[in-house]
């Protein structure tokens, strides 16, 4: 058998095998809510889900002015092949959630069978902001970091490893263009963390030092087809280029080498206390073990006779002088 023929024979056992997992794999049944259609291969997530994505949805008409004008499809599904076929297109393979505007669906790997790395709750907040956003510009598409950062902001998913990545970027001057993030589906999973982080804290300078009129604003020119930077002039008096200038002082007084010390101190202090708990349970675990040790010792006393060895019917005399 030559090189092709192999080549041809396990190509075709892969998709013998593909195939017959995907007749294995039922698809699950819709189940509808006020404003969502759930496809979870767990129902047991259906009450969760649809209270995190009321509550978003609420959230998102205070800061966005828009909701939806359809019932988003949400899955939440185990096989990773179907998953791939819900969102039509590449996927990095560090993701764990994916939002599809076009077809009006968010698609969740499920908790039970993957480990995303984050909570259902930031996932399902964070995918639908993704969907309301794209439905509020209509045509157009707002700029990446703005479109990652809502998502992030209404998620709440800022965490410790958020600051200390972005402490660690400050120091070293790794700040990315914002321009790049666009690309943010093809970083490797260090790079894009950065990116998500930046794209979080651009959007938080955007709303605390404009106010939500000023997003709004900026939002309504680009749904009118205005660019980033007229889009960003009319709603903050700054240019694209401006814009960016700003936001990297304001990283830049955030986060620099005394918050990288302060979140590493953090770290060694957690990492300390480790240590600490884990020494105290080894020993109370010892004592413990010695404390039963001494309480076996006392019901079975060594102390014994062993008679005279050279007339074993009598017993030893070990105090003669009582004679």
């Amino acid at each position: 058998m030559n090189m092709k023929e192999v080549l041809t024979s396990v190509l075709f056992v892969v998709v013998l095998c593909a195939t017959a997992q995907a007749e294995r794999y039922q698809p699950p049944e819709p189940i509808e809510r006020s404003h969502f259609i759930f496809f979870l291969d767990n129902p047991v997530y259906v009450e969760q889900a649809d209270s995190i994505l009321n509550q978003t949805r609420l959230k998102l008409g205070r800061l966005l002015h828009d909701t939806l004008d359809y019932k988003a499809k949400v899955y939440i599904v185990d096989d990773v092949g179907y998953f791939k076929t819900i969102i039509r297109g590449s996927f990095p393979d560090w993701g764990a959630a994916a939002a599809y505007p076009p077809r009006h669906l968010i698609a969740i790997k499920s908790p039970d069978k993957f480990n995303p790395g984050k909570s259902l709750a930031e996932l399902l907040a964070h995918e639908y902001t993704h969907l309301v956003i794209a439905s509020r510009c209509g045509f157009y598409r707002p700029p990446r970091w703005f479109d990652e950062g809502m998502a992030m902001m209404t998620s709440t998913e800022w965490s410790w490893s958020d600051n200390l990545t972005m402490s660690k970027t400050a120091v070293f001057g790794e700040f990315l263009p914002l321009a790049e993030i666009e690309k943010v589906n093809r970083f490797n999973e260090d790079r894009a963390h950065v990116a998500y982080s930046q794209s979080y804290l651009t959007v938080r300078y955007f709303f605390d030092e404009y106010g939500i009129n000023a997003v709004n604003r900026f939002l309504d020119q680009i749904t009118a087809g205005k660019s980033i930077d007229k889009a960003l002039v009319a709603a903050t008096g700054s240019n694209y280029s401006e814009f960016e200038d700003e936001v990297e002082i304001y990283l830049s007084k955030h986060y620099n080498i005394v918050t990288l010390y302060v979140d590493t101190m953090y770290l060694w202090l957690v990492l300390a206390i480790v240590v600490i708990v884990g020494v105290f349970l080894k020993y109370r675990k010892r004592r413990h073990y010695y404390r039963q040790w001494e309480e076996e010792e006392k019901l079975h006393s060594t102390d014994f006779d062993y008679g005279d060895p050279d007339n074993p019917e009598q017993l030893d005399d070990d105090e003669p002088w009582r004679h």
